[in-house]
């Protein structure tokens, strides 16, 4: 049902049977399709997400929905943060039973153990490389309890919305997203995105394939957190099947828009997509990814240096992308900071926080990945199917 939808929406699309409004339509649906607005606070009474521009008629998994965010949730591990929240979504609109309607879809996680008390010290007071200091001075004004908006916890909406994207790629284009902890520290597993499996990332709590190095990767998270610090590290993503034409030759490049995606999430600080940085290292005939005759009408690369996109366009091949994350900015060690009335002062945090939030970084990444391809998916079918 939903693949009929999509071919009469491409007839309905195309720019050969649309007059001068008919156009202005198709641009309309381009922006909406682009609209997801993530909503509340880490302390307040709830945190959600409305999705505009989803089609109508799409069948969802909502068990998958809120199996993506028990992988996010709170207090999941011996590693994560203690704050236990069941995170149990509430989908108030855009559906009936199971199928989008076409219409905005709510979606609402409550908050339940939250504790505005526990960050009664820190009111006016600016914690190192956090976002309290940066609120302060844009704003004027801030949420005192928490993080605010720049907790992970806004984190649930994106999480959300990306279960639905991913779903909207499985059945289109038979689409698949995995990604998983690479590094932490200084710890790097040697991993083979081609042959990585849901069940091998889903078997240990750090989320990890390579077994052996995340028993280490564990032990050095437990060093950090009993120290009362914090760490760091690498995901890495793959999506396998990816259509080809997703992206935009200029300012829309897929490569562009999955870094601002991706960038945009809480404590990330660097993004690489195929070879990456360790790309510069090598001469131009090392690099170039040869084609391959192939009897299909595909695309096919000896190699994947160029990572699934080439001028800003996939070609078909496995998109493979890592994302860098900073050690978490709330520690439990006594730091030097100053108040909002700019005095010097002493810091010792007190509160629940995660000492490496890779580990349930891992589907929010996912989540921002299967958005910015969902957006490109309808607007390549608006745009270039016959």
């Amino acid at each position: 049902m939903f693949q009929k939808f999509l071919e009469a929406y491409h007839q309905r699309m195309n720019p050969d049977r649309m007059g001068k409004q008919g156009i202005q339509r198709k641009l309309l649906i381009q922006e909406l399709s682009k609209q997801h607005r993530s909503m509340g606070e880490s302390h307040g009474g709830g945190v959600g997400v409305i999705i505009d521009g989803c089609p109508p008629r799409l069948e969802l998994d909502i068990n998958e929905i809120q199996n993506d965010l028990n992988r996010r949730r709170p207090g999941q591990s011996k590693i994560t943060t203690p704050r236990n929240e069941s995170d149990e979504v509430e989908i108030l609109s855009g559906l009936l039973g199971n199928k989008t309607l076409g219409t905005p879809i709510a979606m609402l996680v409550r908050n339940k153990d939250h504790r505005p008390k526990d960050y009664s010290e820190i009111k006016k007071t600016f914690r190192p490389s956090h976002a309290d200091a940066t609120y302060q001075k844009k704003y004027g004004i801030q949420a005192t309890s928490g993080g605010g908006r720049a907790s992970a916890r806004e984190t649930i909406g994106r999480v959300a919305a990306g279960s639905v994207a991913k779903q909207l790629l499985t059945k289109s284009a038979k689409t698949e997203i995995l990604a998983w902890v690479k590094r932490i520290h200084d710890i790097e597993a040697e991993i083979h995105p081609s042959e990585v499996t849901f069940d091998e990332i889903e078997k240990n709590i750090v989320r990890c394939p390579n077994q052996s190095a995340a028993d280490l990767m564990i032990q050095r998270v437990e060093a950090f957190g009993k120290e009362g610090d914090s760490c760091g590290g690498v995901i890495e993503c793959v999506v396998r099947n990816p259509p080809i034409g997703l992206g935009m030759p200029v300012f829309d490049k897929l490569e562009a828009d999955l870094a601002k995606a991706l960038m945009s999430l809480p404590a990330t600080k660097g993004f690489e997509v195929g070879s990456g940085f360790g790309g510069t290292y090598l001469k131009g005939s090392e690099h170039n990814d040869p084609f391959l005759p192939s009897d299909s009408n595909q695309l096919k690369t000896a190699t994947n240096n160029s990572g699934g996109i080439q001028g800003g366009i996939s070609n078909g091949e496995d998109i493979v992308l890592r994302v860098g994350f900073k050690p978490t900015a709330t520690i439990r060690k006594s730091q030097n900071t100053i108040d909002e009335d700019g005095n010097a002062i002493t810091l010792k945090a007190t509160g629940r926080h995660d000492p490496c939030v890779l580990p349930r970084a891992v589907p929010m990444v996912e989540a921002m990945v299967a958005l910015v391809l969902a957006d490109h998916l309808l607007r390549q079918r608006g745009q270039c199917t016959d």
